[in-house]
């Protein structure tokens, strides 16, 4: 009777196996979600659909955009979050979610990322820009900080808000050089750009994407961005001027729920790194101000914790977090 109910117990067993094994070589069998924490036509929702029709060719399979915007991007990828663990729900997502609305509000935020999502691969950066007027003095990012350390707090600065990336690079920079500015946060969109065209500030933090056709125009100029484009050299970051730190980029990468099935992960890892890498839609990106730069989840991992250690540290150091 015992051989009997231990064959019984093996024979389920092994159709466990096989079951659970087919169900994995079978992934996807059927459409992904892959939500936006954005409103449609947002920059986020734009890289996403180029990305999208590619990502569903390689995985041979329907790739389906589903916007779930609010909270500064926290609502959609919180849906993520606690979505079922079965790769067939993803976030494109960003910076905002994954470390700064956790840092200047936490208890709006109630999930963990490093515990409660699947980082599958970095998409691009969001290069942030030092910009000020065309006919301004300072025609380099030395000038700027040399004027403001003999005038302290002269120079107003427009951001798009109290407790942005902007605002983190302001201090940032403080902390890297010395330099005093007066932060002037707007609620975001152009105006923070159109209060530096109208000389109500001096200088701005803003996405190079934003300032590049003013700057191409002659109306702004470029002194410094967070991070390296290939396609526009002459714009210097941080550490190529010999600072220690370069300033905080923006990013977009895609998550999964924790806990994702090895197997899935075997298959839609390679596939995002693919489709990432696809010369002609990284060509479309980076023209339109964007920096197309794959992460692997281990470096999308190590870069996110970095930031955010930084940031929280900058944060309670001017009293943005207690």
């Amino acid at each position: 009777m015992k051989s009997y109910s231990f064959k019984l117990w093996l024979v389920g067993l092994i159709l466990i196996l096989l079951t659970s094994s087919l169900w994995a070589q079978s992934y996807p069998s059927r459409p992904i979600q892959v939500v936006i924490p954005n409103v449609p036509g947002s920059v986020m929702d734009i890289c996403a659909r180029i990305l999208s029709d590619e990502l569903g060719k390689i995985l041979g399979t329907q790739v389906i955009i589903i916007h779930k915007p609010g909270a500064a991007t926290v609502l959609g990828t919180e849906y993520v979050a606690k979505s079922k663990k079965d790769g067939y729900t993803l976030v494109y997502t960003g910076a905002s979610a994954l470390i700064y609305k956790r840092i200047t509000h936490p208890e709006t935020v109630p999930y963990n990322p490093e515990k409660d999502l699947e980082p599958l691969g970095m998409h691009l950066n969001l290069p942030l820009t030092v910009t000020v007027k065309g006919d301004a003095p300072w025609k380099t990012f030395g000038e700027l900080i040399e004027y403001t350390k003999k005038n302290p707090e002269k120079l107003r600065v427009s951001t798009i808000g109290v407790g942005g990336i902007d605002h983190f690079n302001i201090e940032l920079i403080k902390a890297l050089t010395g330099a005093q500015f007066t932060h002037v946060p707007f609620k975001g969109g152009e105006s923070v750009i159109t209060a530096l065209l109208g000389g109500h500030v001096e200088v701005t933090f803003d996405a190079f994407g934003k300032v590049l056709p003013h700057a191409e125009t002659g109306k702004l100029r470029i002194l410094l961005v967070s991070k390296k484009m290939s396609n526009h050299p002459q714009y210097p970051t941080a550490t190529e001027l010999g600072y220690k730190q370069d300033l905080f980029t923006g990013f977009f990468a895609f998550y999964a729920p924790s806990g994702l099935p090895e197997d899935v992960k075997k298959i839609l890892i390679p596939a995002i790194e693919k489709v990432v890498k696809n010369p002609e839609l990284k060509s479309k990106v980076d023209k339109m101000g964007f920096a197309v730069e794959y992460k692997s989840p281990a470096e999308l991992k190590k870069m996110v914790l970095e930031d955010y250690e930084l940031a929280n540290e900058i944060a309670l150091k001017i009293g943005l977090k207690k």
